[in-house]
């Protein structure tokens, strides 16, 4: 694998791929529209064909992985949970 590439492509899902809801596109045609734009995002930045094909059986499970992750913590949500339970008084 090469490093320089893999180095870009880890980069790219951490920036590009966020939490969605999977009623509106399934886990994986979701990895499958990424990992296209990935790879057109890859030629657009000077990664040679041969480079990226060689790639895309390797990235193509942390793609999936990361899109079928759903345990993203929302800090605005336990924020506001905390203050109405102290308001509540009952802890719920």
């Amino acid at each position: 694998m090469s490093k320089r590439f893999q180095n870009w492509a880890e980069t790219w899902i951490e920036d590009n791929i966020i939490p969605a809801n999977p009623d509106i596109e399934s886990y994986d045609a979701r990895a499958r529209r990424l990992m296209d734009e990935m790879y057109a995002a890859a030629a657009a930045a000077k990664f040679s064909d041969s480079e990226t094909a060689e790639e895309r059986k390797h990235l193509a499970p942390l793609v999936l992985a990361t899109v079928a992750n759903d345990s993203e913590f929302d800090y605005d949500t336990f924020t506001l949970n905390y203050l109405l339970s102290l308001e509540m008084g009952d802890g719920d």
